[in-house]
C-alpha cells in the first residue's frame, strides 16, 4: 500500500472513529467554503464573517466545553484536528476559532460563575456573540505583569481605564475578556463592546493575517458591574491559563498550513518543466520535499502525544511551549521553501505558500514569541529563570 504523502507515519490510524469523522468534516468545510474565497479575502484584507454561522453550525466554537452549555464536548485531540484543518485554509480562520474558544469561552467556563456560563456560553457556541481577549498592551506583550490597564472599584461597579493592542476579533466582537490591574491583583472582566467609553480601532496596513480582524482596544472610564467580573481567579494565573489552552491549539494549526504548502509544492514540481523534465525529477527538489515531509511528520507525532497528555490531565505548560516553538518554526520554514520551489509564481496569492508564510510571521510571534518558548524550555532544563 502506498503511504499518504502527508501522513507518512499513519498518524490517522491512531485516531478514534469520532476524531477521524471530525477531521473529515472540518476538512470538507475548508475545501468547499474556505479555500475558494480565502485568497481574495487575504488580498482585500477582509475577514469572511459570512462563514461564522457555518463554523458555529459545525460545533467548532468552544468545541471542548461541556454539552450542557451548547458546546460539542469534544476531546483535546479533536480540537487539535479542528485547528489543523482550519489553518490548512488560513491562519486567520483558525485564529478566529482559537480566540472565541480558548481565550473567551474558556475563561468564562473556568473562571466565571454559573450565571455567567449560562448567559454567555450557549450564545457564543452558536456564533451569536463573538468575543475578543484583551491582554496584550501597546508597550509590550512578552511581559504581561507590566500591565497598565486598571480597574477600580466604585460601589457595585468597576471602572476600567487603559488600552490593549493586537487584539484578534476586536472590531467584530460583542464582548471583550479584559484583564486589568486591581488593588487585589490582576482580574478578568466581561466587557460589552457597546459600553460607554469603549472603542475598538481596526489595525490596517497589515502584511500578515490579512483575512483576520486585528484591533486596538481603548477604555476611557468604562463601567461594568461586579457581576461581570470573573471571580474564580486572580493574578496572572488567569490569562496564562487561557494562553496555555490557545497555544495547545496553535501546535496543531501550523501543521495544516505546512501540509497545504507541501501539497502545492509537490503538484507544482510535477507540472513545471525545465530542461525537458519536471523539476520534481531533480535531486534538489526531491530533497526539499522530503525535508518538508520529515518535519511535518515529527510535528504530527508531537501534537498527537501532546493531545493525549492533555486528555489524560497530564499536560504541562513547558510541553506546550516545546510544541508551539517546534511546530510553528517547522511551518514557517516549509512555507518559505515551498515558495522557493514555486519560483516567481510563489510570490503571488494565486498559490498559498506566501500567504501562509506571511500569516505564520504573526503566529510565530503571538501567544508567546519563539524566544519566550525557548526560554521556558531552558528554565525547565536548568531551573534558572533567564527572562
Amino acid at each position: 500500500m502506498a503511504l499518504n504523502p502527508y501522513d507518512l507515519y499513519d498518524v490517522r490510524s491512531q485516531l478514534s472513529d469520532e476524531e477521524r469523522m471530525i477531521q473529515d468534516s472540518v476538512a470538507r468545510f475548508t475545501d468547499e467554503k474556505v479555500l475558494p474565497i480565502i485568497g481574495a479575502c487575504f488580498d482585500e484584507g477582509r475577514f469572511p464573517k459570512e462563514l461564522i454561522p457555518e463554523i458555529a453550525g459545525l460545533g467548532l466554537l468552544g468545541s471542548s466545553l461541556p454539552t450542557e452549555y451548547g458546546c460539542a464536548g469534544l476531546n483535546s485531540v479533536a480540537y487539535g484536528l479542528i485547528c489543523q484543518e482550519l489553518e490548512r485554509g488560513d491562519s486567520g480562520i483558525r485564529s478566529f476559532v482559537s480566540v472565541q474558544s480558548s481565550l473567551c469561552m474558556y475563561p468564562i467556563y473556568a473562571y466565571g460563575t454559573e450565571e455567567q456560563r449560562q448567559e454567555w456560553l450557549p450564545r457564543m457556541a452558536a456564533g451569536e456573540v463573538i468575543g475578543c481577549f484583551g491582554l496584550t498592551e501597546p508597550h509590550g506583550g512578552s511581559d504581561p505583569a507590566n500591565m497598565k490597564t486598571t480597574a477600580k472599584r466604585d460601589g457595585d461597579d468597576w471602572v476600567i481605564n487603559g488600552s490593549k493592542m493586537w487584539i484578534t476579533n476586536g472590531n467584530v466582537a460583542q464582548i471583550a475578556i479584559v484583564w486589568a490591574q486591581t488593588e487585589d491583583g490582576i482580574q478578568g472582566f466581561i466587557v460589552p463592546t457597546d459600553a460607554k467609553g469603549f472603542t475598538a480601532q481596526e489595525i490596517k496596513h497589515k502584511m500578515s493575517l490579512r483575512a483576520s480582524v486585528t484591533s486596538g482596544l481603548f477604555f476611557d472610564g468604562v463601567r461594568v458591574p461586579d457581576a461581570n467580573r470573573l471571580p474564580n481567579v486572580k493574578g496572572l494565573k488567569g490569562p496564562l491559563g487561557c494562553l496555555t489552552q490557545a497555544r495547545y491549539g496553535i501546535t496543531w494549526g501550523p501543521i495544516g498550513a505546512a501540509i497545504a504548502c507541501l501539497d502545492e509544492a509537490v503538484k507544482y514540481s510535477k507540472d513545471r518543466i525545465l530542461f525537458d523534465r519536471p523539476i520534481a525529477a531533480t535531486q534538489a527538489v526531491q530533497i526539499k520535499l522530503a525535508e518538508m515531509a520529515r518535519r511535518i511528520t515529527l510535528a504530527q507525532l508531537l501534537s498527537l502525544q501532546l493531545g493525549r497528555l492533555k486528555d489524560a490531565g497530564r499536560l504541562q505548560p513547558t510541553q506546550v511551549s516545546l510544541a508551539k516553538w517546534n511546530n510553528v518554526r517547522m511551518a514557517i520554514d516549509i512555507a518559505r521553501e515551498a515558495r522557493d520551489v514555486l519560483g516567481g509564481a510563489g510570490i503571488t496569492t494565486e498559490y498559498c505558500p506566501i500567504r501562509h508564510m506571511l500569516n505564520l510571521e504573526s503566529v510565530i510571534t503571538y501567544e508567546g514569541t519563539e524566544t519566550v518558548h525557548q526560554l521556558v524550555v531552558g528554565r525547565e532544563l536548568t531551573g534558572i529563570n533567564a527572562f
